[in-house]
């Protein structure tokens, strides 16, 4: 999510007791067939996007949109499209990237190389706005920055680093808040439609599929960002992701959430510093 992200609809009515007995199936077919498994998400959100799919399908039953799902791949990807909206943008939170820039990278500058982690990065708003900030600070050729989502079409999306002109105007503001150094301007080109960010933007980026509820570690890191990702787990799957983070993480390494989100659950074991708690930013205990 992505790790998969779940937005809300307008429909807030409670889901019955058959919907929820046919979710329970869907999402173990999901698992079973498939391997997404979504088991452990908040149902209240989940539920909301199923029945908003299986109404799009023009279907009668959640039950009639699994066995769509089991026998057509097309209905498989249109349903994890829907699981997959994403509520982000570049410098979302600017406050927080002002904090990462002016507290934590003092602390990255001594390191001989820095290995930064994007966990569930979407369609990389927030991976081409930490690409700017870490070259702005002069670290760009010693750092390594990881982009990874489950999500396919949100990873190639990703790659493109090219984003709706219309929202620069936004991305412009949020980046000046977050300290932005230069005009913002000068990291892409346009056309009537799209900005595209420069490839240099993308020399020290790498962007691949993994899966938050499946996957295990695959690097150290020194800054993890799991942002408004688990914030749509139920508290078990926080706890496993939690202690996922913990395990990728160097010894003083930086871990950074979204602004709902708190290292307050975390499974015991799991030390940490409350480096800038109003950001959401923790520290491995060394």
């Amino acid at each position: 999510m992505e790790q998969f992200l779940l937005h809300d609809t307008s429909d807030s009515t409670p889901l019955s007791e058959l919907e929820q007995i046919e979710i329970n199936l869907l999402l173990e077919g999901l698992y079973q067939k498939y391997g997404y498994d979504f088991r452990h998400y908040v149902r209240a959100s989940l539920g909301r996007r199923i029945i908003h799919r299986m109404r799009a399908e023009r279907l009668p039953t959640i039950t009639a949109l699994l066995e769509k799902i089991l026998h057509d791949p097309a209905y498989l990807e249109r349903l994890l499209n829907d699981l997959s909206i994403r509520m982000t943008e570049m410098y979302r939170d600017p406050s927080f990237f002002a904090a990462f820039r002016s507290e934590v990278v003092p602390l990255l500058r001594d390191l001989p190389e820095i290995r930064i982690w994007h966990a569930g990065c979407a369609t990389g708003e927030e991976v081409y706005s930490m690409a700017i900030l870490i070259k702005e600070e002069g670290l760009a050729n010693k750092t390594k920055i990881y982009a990874t989502d489950m999500n396919e079409k949100a990873l190639l999306a990703a790659q493109k680093g090219a984003f709706p002109l219309r929202k620069m105007q936004q991305y412009t503001k949020n980046y000046l808040k977050a300290g932005g150094k230069n005009s913002f301007s000068e990291y892409y080109t346009t056309d009537h439609q799209y900005a595209y960010f420069y490839p240099i933007m993308k020399d020290n980026l790498t962007f691949a599929q993994h899966n938050l509820v499946t996957d295990s570690s695959f690097n150290e890191f020194h800054v993890i960002l799991c942002r408004n990702v688990m914030i749509y787990f139920d508290r078990d799957l926080q706890q496993k992701v939690h202690r996922l983070i913990y395990n990728s993480l160097a010894d003083g390494g930086f871990v950074g959430l979204g602004s709902k989100e708190s290292i307050l659950f975390k499974p015991k074991g799991l030390d940490y510093v409350e480096f800038n708690p109003n950001e959401r930013i923790y520290q491995k205990g060394k």
